[in-house]
């Protein structure tokens, strides 16, 4: 089963933390739309901040946030996404002024909202972080896909493909605890393999449009380039636009990562271009909402109990055998 379905459905073991301290509303006087309150009959306020839905992946963040929120109507959420890190600090200053008991953070970049995560933490709000981690363990429960593993997947799977020897190009995200988990890994196995050359490296921010004109770059100054490590499913697709406008798109392929179903289709249609991908879901944004909303209702201390700090997400390694599996044509991403 696709992962990316097996992780939401996965937040109904986090429910049931939610129930351990509840009481029902007749007990306490306090009435919600869930028929449970807190111990202390509140009705709580969770802020979700995400990044702006600039690609694919990220959309399918804002839809999946949108979808684990609705599973808790008891709750009064607040969902602001940003451009930029310096929005993304003042909309948490913005929910810490309304009074928000907890934040699901998913940062534009690591660095910057490092020190207003540590703030909003020390002033007593619960973090539930996810994807992009902070750079100090200042989060309540950190939720990531192992993206060290993302990185040692998906260069192993090119060191073999191209039989240990070729020409490769690497474009980078958006700085943060992802990125470099991945590129560090992934440059550790190709380091290992003398015979890989990197003959360009550049950041496309995780974005089609800036991954399209590296790629153009890389190309006017690279006659050979053999392979791509695009990390990323939507650079993947910006870069296949400007091999195709350079008329080198032949004898040459992709890989990039997220399990977006408009290349996993190319995938299972056996184009050339596209001859694997790796598992990212989007949806690891709902597991980080049902688990602060599980924490908030259980208590703090209660859900400390339940709640390992630190939750890793394995990843696949998606090829055109096992892609039908990872197929799901009304999916968002």
């Amino acid at each position: 089963m696709n992962k990316s379905r097996v992780l939401f459905y996965a937040v109904a073991g986090v429910i049931a933390i939610s129930q351990v301290g509840c009481q029902p509303s007749s007990d306490t006087g306090g009435t919600t739309t869930s028929g449970v309150v807190s111990k202390t009959g509140k009705r709580f306020k969770v802020g979700v901040s995400i990044p702006a839905a600039d690609h694919g992946w990220t959309a399918g963040i804002k839809y999946w946030a949108d979808q684990a929120t609705k599973l808790n109507p008891d709750i009064d959420w607040v969902i602001q996404d940003s451009k930029e890190s310096s929005a993304q600090i003042s909309d948490l200053e913005n929910m810490q002024t309304q009074g928000v008991d907890a934040l699901v953070i998913l940062a534009t970049e690591s660095g910057p909202l490092t020190p207003i995560a540590k703030k909003l933490h020390d002033a007593g709000i619960l973090i539930v972080n996810v994807d992009r981690g902070f750079l100090e363990p200042v989060a309540d429960v950190f939720i990531e896909g192992d993206n060290k593993a993302f990185g040692r997947k998906s260069a192993e799977y090119m060191v073999k493909k191209l039989g240990g020897k070729g020409k490769i190009a690497i474009l980078e995200g958006i700085p943060s605890t992802v990125n470099t988990d991945r590129v560090n890994t992934a440059k550790e196995i190709f380091k290992a393999n003398p015979g890989i050359q990197i003959v360009a490296e550049d950041s496309g921010m995780w974005n089609r449009e800036k991954a399209e004109k590296v790629m153009t770059n890389m190309l006017v100054t690279n006659p050979q380039i053999d392979a791509i490590w695009a990390a990323d499913d939507d650079m993947a697709l910006g870069v296949e636009t400007a091999l195709k406008a350079a008329g080198r798109n032949k004898n040459v392929w992709i890989l990039g990562g997220g399990g977006m179903k408009d290349i996993v289709k190319r995938m299972m249609d056996k184009d050339p271009l596209y001859p694997a991908d790796i598992t990212y879901p989007p949806s690891m944004i709902g597991f980080g909402i049902q688990t602060a909303a599980g924490i908030l209702r259980a208590g703090k201390d209660n859900a400390k109990k339940y709640v390992p700090r630190h939750l890793m997400i394995d990843l696949d390694l998606i090829t055109p055998e096992n892609a039908k599996d990872y197929y799901f044509p009304d999916s968002i991403y």
